[in-house]
């Protein structure tokens, strides 16, 4: 204990890495902020991680509740001064024109430059509003490079703005008091050194960049290799991955002064102290001082000297809470364990293969590999016309270095080795039952490379789109061998014999068209997977079927087990994401064919997600439509009627929705918001005139021309009246009338040659 204090005591005094006392800043944020009280969100601007001594935050976004996270930024450097904008649209004309956000930019500039002032000359005003446009040049000369559409902005507001545009312009920054760029356009050391050089020795810097948008773009690089992180790290404002939600309309709130724990060194002082018992935080404090240090330890660069030694030297003292299992998780509350947590998942992430050891959260999840299970060899062959992840019944032991071989021709071609299934993220949810991130990928950029997960997990070869580079054989030597059944590839035979006992955690069962991810002590009493797979295959056909798509599909879908995800019960995607309930299920057809509780309704509604079209699903009926995969699996794959297929549709569930919404009159707003409710009217149709109609109307959807798409919503409930009516030949107008979705007087014209049809009985009488 007496060991915790003094490092807690060092980590409370304002060092490096420390923020400054916050009246240091106060006068540049009134600086700044002067005029402005709402500036735009330019696309999906993204978090800027404000963690330097001098630096501040000056606009905030939403970060999920009442967190907030840094959109625009600020610091002193040296004898210079920086501002920082979270989306690279913030030079746009069109975004400078709307809100106040012209007028910060032009305050940020003229801050920026007032601090630039050379031997014998004369400061700029730092505050004011910015003059009229058509104003005469005035004022600090401003560099603008490669921005035109700013350019031209700022020479309207009368500022003395230049392009600075030609192969040296670096020599030419000597005449200018501040600077306006993106980082992206920097590419030599020599630019980067350059521009630092001008802040520090007294000039101003205006920067924009976006950190979601650069990763997307530049697959295999990091946050650390980000042109605006590499230059502006060192004052301590970095780049951060994600987006940021409004804070008010079509933008974001400014002019009051952000809070105090979107400063990562402030956070990290708040939090130390709260973990010592001197200042316990409340639990909004806890969520903000979590959320801004979350992001910091996963955007600050590695090298970085201002933040991450504090934290190292916390974790000395607070290793043992860095360990959350699913009894005991790791919640808001305990936001040092959070963040060092983050750190240990960063740092093993970047560390070369050799260093990495096995994290002591992974013996809870994903668990423990058996001390004696061989280390194999194995060579494994895949079809790179798959895209997506590609299964090779082997998995890595947490903290052990795996060899990955490949022809000299596939390498640096986009494959990857990926360490892991379980890839949703948990960083944004309050508690913790796992790591929240728990999977690890390398590019296979040589003909070998090296890779080790802190976690461990099943191995895959990760395939990009478009990949074409046939079928390739690969050698992965390291890892030890997984229970893996391949339809039509292992005989039930082989599965009972050896393979189910395969020593590896977690098992697959595969087939062309859907994997199952699950623990290993799922199927290791399963004796016929054979039959099981097929079954599912019969599930993937028939959604296949109804989405009136080729049975053949360009990857499998898969579904994955997990302890926890990273929303709600289940979800869609690639992979499908499930809860450790749900193998038991996924493993006894009986089960499977028995009913459609126990979770089975929603496997189906999942994969019904994964089938869903946006021209057939108007708003209000996202988790609608989707449940004609869950209602056409139990009608054709099981024999489940809708009676039993879930209690929000059976006949009583029925009668009171019914009875219920018609007794207080037909209302839109409300059909949109119950999901069961607003299926009564899709299954009325199914039971009157059965499945192909909806299959037909799938298929006009999907050979659709561009053109005949429809654009707007109004648009889709009038496109899916008129095309359903002409396949069910009857006119559906009355029909969506009594239930009150809205249609247009053209649509309900286009179809008034057809026999009106409504169901015996219908609408209820209250």
């Amino acid at each position: 204990m007496r060991r915790l204090a003094v490092i807690l005591a060092v980590l409370a005094v304002p060092a490096a890495g420390a923020t400054a006392p916050p009246e240091a800043g106060r006068a540049d944020l009134a600086a700044l902020l002067v005029g402005v009280g709402r500036i735009a969100a330019p696309g999906a601007p993204g978090p800027l991680c404000v963690f330097g001594e001098a630096a501040f935050a000056v606009v905030v976004g939403g970060s999920g509740g009442a967190a907030r996270e840094p959109v625009v930024a600020a610091a002193r450097w040296g004898r210079g001064r920086v501002v920082a904008f979270g989306h690279d649209g913030y030079v746009a004309p069109a975004t400078l024109a709307q809100a106040d956000t012209g007028r910060l930019f032009v305050s940020a500039v003229r801050w920026a430059a007032g601090a630039a002032a050379g031997p014998g000359a004369a400061a700029a005003p730092a505050t004011g509003p910015a003059p009229a446009a058509g104003a005469a040049p005035g004022g600090p000369r401003v560099a603008v490079l490669r921005q035109p559409g700013l350019l031209g902005f700022l020479q309207k507001q009368g500022l003395a703005a230049e392009a600075l545009d030609g192969p040296s312009w670096r020599d030419g920054l000597r005449d200018f008091r501040a600077l306006c760029l993106d980082p992206v356009s920097l590419s030599a050391e020599a630019d980067f050194a350059a521009v630092a050089t001008f802040v520090k020795g007294g000039g101003g810097l205006v920067a924009v960049g976006l950190g979601w948008g650069w990763l997307q773009l530049n697959p295999g690089k990091t946050l650390a290799d980000h042109p605006a992180n590499r230059l502006l790290a060192p004052v301590g404002i970095v780049w951060a991955d994600g987006t940021l939600e409004p804070t008010a309309e079509g933008g974001y709130a400014a002019g009051a002064a952000p809070p105090a724990l979107c400063h990562a060194g402030r956070a990290l002082d708040a939090v130390a102290a709260h973990a010592d018992g001197r200042a316990p935080l409340e639990a909004a404090d806890l969520a903000q001082a979590s959320r801004t240090l979350t992001r910091a330890v996963r955007s600050v660069p590695p090298a970085d000297a201002l933040f991450l030694p504090r934290l190292r030297r916390l974790r000395e003292a607070h290793a043992a809470e860095t360990v959350p299992t699913r009894q005991k998780p790791l919640t808001a509350g305990q936001p040092l364990g959070r963040l060092l947590l983050a750190l240990d998942v960063e740092e093993a992430r970047r560390l070369p293969p050799e260093e990495v050891r096995p994290h002591p959260a992974a013996a809870a999840f994903p668990g423990p590999v058996p001390a004696d299970a061989p280390r194999v060899t194995r060579a494994v062959e895949i079809d790179t016309a798959v895209a997506g992840w590609h299964s090779t019944g082997l998995y890595a032991p947490p903290g052990e270095v795996l060899a990955a071989a490949v022809p000299e021709a596939a390498a640096g071609k986009g494959l990857a080795l990926r360490i892991g299934s379980h890839s949703d993220t948990l960083w944004h949810l309050d508690a913790w039952r796992r790591c929240p991130q728990v999977t690890h990928a390398v590019p296979l950029r040589a003909a070998e490379t090296r890779a080790a997960g802190a976690f461990g997990g099943l191995v895959y070869v990760d395939v990009p789109r478009d990949a074409r580079l046939g079928r390739l054989a690969l050698t992965v030597r390291g890892a030890v061998e997984a229970p893996y059944f391949v339809l039509g590839r292992t005989t039930p035979a082989e599965w009972r014999q050896t393979v189910r006992g395969r020593p590896a955690p977690w098992a697959e069962l595969a087939t062309s068209k859907v994997v199952l991810t699950l623990p290993a002590d799922a199927v290791r009493r399963l004796d016929d997977p054979e039959d099981l797979m097929t079954f599912w295959d019969r599930v993937l056909d028939a959604c296949a079927d109804l989405a009136a798509r080729p049975r053949d599909r360009p990857r499998p879908e898969r579904l994955v087990a997990d302890v926890q995800i990273s929303a709600g019960y289940m979800h869609s995607g690639y992979p499908i994401m499930t809860l450790l309930d749900m193998p038991p299920v996924m493993v006894d057809k009986a089960r499977m064919l028995a009913n459609g509780h126990g979770g089975v309704w929603g496997l189906w509604h999942e994969l019904g997600h994964n089938h869903q079209a946006p021209d057939w699903t108007f708003a209000g009926t996202g988790e609608v439509t989707v449940n004609l995969f869950s209602l056409y699996v139990m009608d054709t794959v099981c024999g489940i009627g809708s009676a039993k297929a879930h209690g929000a549709i059976s006949e009583k569930g029925r009668a009171r929705a019914q009875a219920a919404y018609f007794g207080a009159g037909p209302d839109f707003e409300k059909w949109k918001q119950d999901p069961f409710l607003a299926l009564i009217m899709y299954m009325q149709v199914q039971e009157a005139f059965g499945w192909e109609p909806f299959k037909a109307v799938f298929a006009e959807y999907r050979d659709l021309a561009r053109g005949d798409r429809p654009r707007s919503d109004d648009q889709k409930r009038d496109q899916w009246l008129v095309r359903l009516s002409r396949r069910v030949g009857r006119n559906l107008g009355p029909f969506f009338a009594a239930w009150g979705v809205p249609t247009s007087d053209a649509a309900r014209a286009s179809v008034a040659d057809l026999a009106p049809w409504m169901p015996a009985g219908f609408p209820p009488k209250p």
